[in-house]
């Protein structure tokens, strides 16, 4: 007789550890499976910002009019690699339908909704698996060589600012240069906010979440889940060992690896994987002192704990093809460019799959024949920054609570029936 708890979670990232440190202090005994342990995928690798004031949707007339010119080079900020684009078109058709301007503004209201809910929730829950010491205040700038940009990205932030954040215009470089200093004098606007919070280094605190969980008496197995289905006790999870644990609930945050276990189910969701490129350099290599995003560029500067990362950038390629790294030495040596004087030698390249639903909003609600099975995936860019927000949600579903917000806008079948 296969061993029950009150819940599996499968996946082992930011997502899944936060959902299942949560559960467990509602009470709930929980047991994580993932394929390769804690911190193995996009939560290792991430630029390790909370980046609460970016509520307006990848999904937007602005993507659709840059993403011609991004296509045509294949090292830029978005590419399509060829063997890959048949499979890919559904999901960009359905991009393109998400970024009508009705659409754009209900997306963004759910977004700001969600980051309202993950900014107010982000403390409480370092607090509770102490991590608090991990989080660092230090603020963004976006950077640009246009006026028509800079101008473009202020109208972006007037909305933003409906929502209560707050930015400040920088002209000419040595305004910027006394927020940061070293960049190269072509970046003669910026934009700098202090609603954008950091990590330490976000594979260290996914590594943390996952020790809280486990000194508080949960479990973490390393196993692949295959598939789920219901049972008259809950939900049964196939193991690719062929064995099967039952619960009586079970979330799936397996990112990049939930649309299959989905499948199992019988919900057809068009998540994809952004795969997404960095190279960590050593502490030291640059005066970082705050998240830099080269917006025109579509790459970021991070100060981590563990050194400076680079990275960033949008390859829809899935999640077999092989890694592409001229993609990561391409946008290290523009930033050696725009950041003269970063020391280039001794980094670690990394490549990682983001899991991003078409209109840049994660899947997070109940499956259709499987109540018992709560998704939580698909959050692209954003999951670090929405964790500890969806882990109540998630929780709240769970325990048969009130969510904070309303989850129609995330709800995991939206896309039934649309192209």
């Amino acid at each position: 007789m296969a061993e029950s708890t009150d819940l599996v979670v499968i996946g082992a990232g930011v997502i899944g550890l936060s959902v299942a440190n949560a559960a467990l202090a509602r009470g709930l005994s929980v047991r994580v499976v993932d394929r390769t342990g804690p911190a193995a995928g996009a939560s290792a690798g991430n630029a390790g910002g909370f980046a609460f004031a970016e509520i307006q949707p990848l999904a937007s007339p602005g993507t659709l009019m840059v993403s011609p010119k991004w296509l045509l080079d294949p090292l830029g900020p978005l590419s399509v690699p060829p063997r890959y684009a048949l499979q890919i078109f559904p999901w960009m058709l359905r991009f393109a339908r998400a970024s009508l301007p009705g659409r754009v503004a209900a997306s963004t209201a759910a977004q700001a909704a969600m980051m309202a809910h993950a900014r107010a929730t982000l403390e409480p829950f370092m607090a509770l698996t102490g991590t608090a010491d991990m989080l660092r205040k230090t603020g963004q700038m976006q950077v640009f060589e246009s006026t028509r940009s800079y101008e473009a990205a202020l109208r972006d932030c007037d909305e933003a600012g409906r929502y209560g954040y707050g930015f400040r215009p920088l002209v000419g470089p040595d305004a910027i240069a006394e927020v940061q200093p070293g960049l190269s004098p072509r970046f003669t606007h910026a934009i700098a906010t202090e609603d954008w919070w950091a990590i330490a280094d976000p594979k260290l605190y996914t590594v943390a979440l996952a020790e809280a969980l486990t000194g508080k008496g949960g479990q973490i197995d390393i196993d692949e889940a295959r598939a789920l289905s219901q049972a008259a006790d809950g939900v049964r999870v196939h193991l690719a060992d062929g064995s099967t644990l039952t619960a009586r609930h079970a979330v799936v945050a397996a990112g990049a690896h939930s649309r299959r276990l989905a499948e199992s189910l019988g919900d057809y969701i068009p998540l994809e994987t952004e795969r997404g490129y960095n190279t960590t350099l050593p502490p030291g290599a640059f005066d970082l002192r705050r998240h830099i995003t080269f917006a025109e560029h579509g790459f970021v500067a991070s100060p981590l704990s563990t050194g400076i990362r680079v990275g960033g950038a949008v390859e829809l390629g899935g999640l077999d093809l092989p890694p592409n790294y001229a993609r990561s030495k391409a946008m290290l040596t523009k930033a050696a460019g725009y950041m003269p004087g970063l020391k280039t030698e001794g980094g670690t390249e990394w490549m990682g799959f983001r899991p991003s639903l078409p209109d840049t909003l994660p899947a997070i609600g109940r499956a259709t024949r499987a109540p018992n099975v709560i998704y939580a995936f698909g959050h692209g860019h954003l999951g670090l920054t929405q964790s500890a927000g969806t882990a109540d949600l998630v929780t709240a579903l769970l325990t048969g609570a009130t969510p904070a917000i309303d989850l129609t806008p995330f709800a995991p079948n939206r896309f039934k029936g649309l192209l």
